[in-house]
């Protein structure tokens, strides 16, 4: 009885219940980053273990296969960074923007309009692939079987780009609840499905018929219908965070608006990213085999790191996104200095390690003397600059959770227009190839720097506003 009492009395007493504090907004910055960013880079390994085993396979089905991807190859990966880094951060941006500001079924719906948006794109790269494919495949510089074998195998892949977009999609709603851990496993999944099921169908094994690029194709798009299943499973389910609405569900032009001036903007930087590799490319030609090999070797290292980047960058999405729709816009600018110093240190360190010792990574890929040469002499010269391509990431990453992505979009055209008036230049000069890699290196150091500035000077205080219509509390701490 006096147990019963004094429970009585010291109920109305003690302190309310205090909300359970969000990690992303309240704890600590870098651990919570790092603890976000750890999934995607063991992930994003298992994506690179895919690439290389599937070059050994097509490799076994011949030269002309390996030519033949070689050549599809930049219009899947264009297909992949659009609608994975460029479009699905403008959906988990949007989408931890809103939850940031308390309002779920913004978020909810949110996330039917990025489904909508994954449908949309989907089809317009089918159609525009499956109509216009062959004929830009045949401008790449394929010719005879090579170009067969390319068109076979995009018209298998492009047929199911809808799978492509919606994968990616689906893993930027997860992303936005801040959800890193089922879009990573999921990656990893997708990796041992298209190494099993490629390598099946194109070569086949057992009872399987040998379908070659086809089946190649066809390999990766059941992962990805496996892989959309489960997290359509998790969302519907109710075990994320957030639910796509559909029951009552009407469509509306401020949410589409909401993705797409992140994502659409966002979409221009992987393909101003292909043009000055391309251009890049193109200058270095003159040089002969040896050289352009040097670029090439050069480019995977690069692509290897923007990896690393990407893993880091990617955390920092649903960090700053929650913080902007929070109004705490103080702690969104420490987040993405934060990524940026992790991104720049973590990426320096492999890169200026390459550089030190390119032996090992050139050994990987050619043993012929003049191209040998021609590498080393490439990496040492610019593979420390890889560290500014990663800040230059970071920043874009940070800028895409704050919703204005447009300012690390045109630090892209600066580079890519430095590249091009500064090798106009040294092609008037008649330089070396050794003043073209230093050029590409300052071009690194030039994007990085910008998108510093941008980040710097961009006003971000004006997004708190988007979540609900209406400004957001800013804590003290954070003004």
């Amino acid at each position: 009885m006096q147990a019963s009492a004094s429970s009585e009395w010291e109920g109305p007493l003690s302190p309310p219940a205090q909300p359970a504090a969000n990690p992303l907004l309240d704890g600590p910055i870098l651990r919570t980053l790092l603890s976000l960013a750890w999934p995607n880079a063991i992930a994003f390994s298992a994506g690179t273990l895919v690439a290389i085993a599937e070059t050994s396979y097509i490799g076994w089905l011949g030269v002309e296969a390996l030519a033949a991807m070689a050549l599809v190859f930049p219009c899947v990966m264009l297909t992949m960074s659009m609608s994975g880094a460029a479009m699905g951060g403008g959906v988990a941006s949007a989408i931890a923007r809103a939850l940031g500001a308390g309002d779920r079924d913004r978020a909810e719906s949110l996330a039917t309009h990025a489904l909508l948006i994954a449908v949309f794109f989907g089809l317009v790269f089918m159609l525009g692939m499956l109509a216009g494919g062959p004929r830009l495949l045949e401008l790449l510089g394929g010719r005879g079987n090579v170009l067969a074998q390319a068109i076979a195998y995009s018209q298998v892949y492009f047929g199911g780009a809808i799978l492509t977009w919606l994968l990616n999609i689906m893993a930027g709603i997860l992303r936005g609840a801040g959800n890193m851990k089922l879009p990573s496993l999921m990656i990893v999944n997708s990796a041992i499905c298209q190494i099993i099921l490629g390598g099946t169908l194109g070569l086949g094994l057992g009872p399987i018929p040998q379908f070659g690029m086809p089946g190649v194709a066809a390999g990766t798009l059941i992962a990805f219908s496996i892989n959309i299943a489960i997290m359509g499973w998790y969302l519907a389910s109710g075990r994320g965070r957030i639910v796509p609405r559909l029951r009552g569900f009407r469509m509306q032009g401020t949410l589409f608006a909401d993705i797409l001036k992140v994502g659409a903007i966002a979409c221009l930087s992987p393909l101003q990213n292909a043009l000055t590799g391309l251009i890049f490319a193109h200058m270095l030609a003159v040089f002969g085999t040896a050289v352009l090999a040097a670029s090439g070797i050069g480019a995977r290292l690069e692509y290897v790191l923007a990896t690393v980047a990407f893993s880091i960058g990617i955390g920092s999405v649903p960090m700053i996104g929650v913080a902007v729709g929070a109004g705490r816009i103080a702690r969104a600018r420490r987040v993405a200095w934060t990524t940026g110093f992790v991104a720049i240190v973590v990426v320096g360190v492999l890169a200026c390690g390459v550089a030190i010792f390119p032996d090992p990574w050139v050994n990987l890929f050619t043993d012929d003397a003049a191209a040998y040469a021609a590498s080393r002499q490439f990496l040492r010269t610019v593979a420390p600059f890889y560290a500014f391509v990663g800040l230059a990431s970071a920043m874009y990453f940070s800028s895409q959770g704050a919703g204005n992505v447009l300012g690390p979009v045109l630090a892209q055209t600066a580079r890519l227009l430095f590249i091009i008036l500064g090798g106009w230049y040294l092609t008037s000069q008649a330089a070396t190839a050794e003043r073209f890699f230093s050029l590409t290196a300052a071009s690194m150091m030039l994007l990085g720097l910008l998108s510093c500035a941008a980040v710097a000077f961009t006003c971000w205080e004006s997004r708190k506003a988007d979540a609900k219509g209406s400004p957001s509390l800013t804590s003290a701490a954070d003004k």
